[in-house]
């Protein structure tokens, strides 16, 4: 019976510290049609009502939806990329209908052009103005929609930021007429396209084409990544295709890794805090989102100023961590290493005594702040 009573407990608190998922219906104007979509809202959406989401629009999300929201929820769950909100567009009974496109312009025609105003002009408002969302919009298609999502690069001023294209289907001209168009695109773009050793034999030539024209381009605006998976099928593929996809955009929101502290930051020649502050400026800057920075982070540049004893760094390292953890004795340890290590023994052993009155972090102790301090008395007589 306690068993039981326990299980029971266990999957009430499974189901609401899960994102949120609830199923909606669109009376849309330029389909003269009801249209069903499906919304995740990230862990925790209703109790910080002061914070916004990036948006991440599902076609196909029939089928799609809940790959792609399993992979946003399990991400943002450990930090590789922020919480964001996804929709997805049931289209299992109008699929062809949505994406119809003109062979001579490649750009939607008829019915293919209602759904296009459909997104953009109700779709898109009713998200925004029903929940927080950011101002980055991510686009995800497969095969036929993922040919139809390249038409939003067409607009003067984009619906969306990145875009994910998975097997498309393309339009007769779309390998030439997309490259063209990205190739003068004034804003960051990211543009994410996969294909497969097994996927059809068409799509998979010319997506491999359209390849071939994306990596000619000489634009650093657009942040282009591409893969061929071995052995899915085209159906399989976007399970493998998705959390690539979705680690390639949020690839600079993700923290320091083994890889990038390795291979960038003990290379640099320059401040490496620096280079920590203007990593979470980028994040701001492409989502939106102003990231505190995490302590592991501080952690790795702090490793990064002892390899390569450039301590001076720790005065730098020390203020803005007074600045983000002020509560902490992390900003008062890295200011006394500091003092430690460019000869001022007095003030590094006052600054490791005044951090002792500070709250404890990432493995730093009130016991370390006072044999750090006593080290100094001992060695020097204070």
């Amino acid at each position: 019976m306690k068993a039981l009573i326990y299980a029971i407990l266990l999957l009430f608190t499974f189901q609401f510290t899960q994102a949120q998922v609830q199923y909606e219906t669109i009376d849309s104007q330029k389909l003269n049609d009801i249209r069903q979509i499906k919304v995740q809202l990230p862990r925790g959406y209703d109790e910080d009502t002061n914070k916004n989401y990036p948006l991440i629009v599902v076609f196909d999300g029939d089928y799609m939806f809940e790959i792609v929201a399993g992979n946003v929820d399990y991400y943002s769950y450990w930090e590789d990329m922020p919480e964001a909100i996804v929709v997805g567009v049931n289209q299992s009974k109008t699929r062809s209908e949505d994406t119809n496109y003109s062979e001579q312009s490649s750009m939607p025609i008829d019915t293919g052009a209602d759904f296009f105003e459909f997104v953009g002009m109700e779709l898109l408002p009713y998200i925004e103005k029903t929940y927080r969302t950011e101002n980055f919009n991510v686009a995800i298609g497969h095969g036929e929609t993922a040919n139809f999502i390249n038409s939003f690069l067409f607009k003067a001023s984009p619906l969306f930021q990145a875009y994910i294209s998975i097997s498309p289907d393309l339009a007769t001209n779309m390998k030439t007429y997309l490259p063209e168009r990205l190739k003068s695109f004034e804003n960051k773009l990211f543009y994410y396209l996969a294909t497969s050793t097994n996927d059809v034999k068409f799509i998979k030539e010319k997506t491999e084409a359209l390849n071939l024209n994306l990596t000619a381009l000489d634009n650093k605006n657009v942040l282009y990544n591409f893969d061929v998976f071995e052995g899915p099928s085209h159906y399989a593929l976007p399970a493998h295709a998705v959390p690539k996809a979705l680690e390639s955009i949020f690839l600079v929101y993700q923290p320091i890794s083994k890889k990038e502290y390795r291979e960038t930051i003990l290379k640099l020649e320059g401040s490496p805090v620096t280079y920590l502050l203007e990593k979470y400026q980028t994040i701001e800057d492409l989502f939106g989102i102003k990231k505190p920075i995490l302590v592991n982070d501080f952690k790795a540049i702090a490793a990064a100023i002892n390899k390569s004893e450039q301590y001076n760094y720790y005065e730098e390292l020390g203020k803005l961590a007074r600045k983000q953890y002020p509560e902490t004795m992390l900003g008062n340890y890295y200011m006394a290493r500091f003092y430690e290590e460019t000869n001022d023994p007095k003030k590094a052993m006052k600054t490791y005594q005044s951090a002792y009155m500070l709250e404890e972090i990432a493995g730093l102790s009130k016991d370390l702040m006072l044999e750090k301090s006593d080290a100094i008395k001992a060695d020097f007589g204070y």
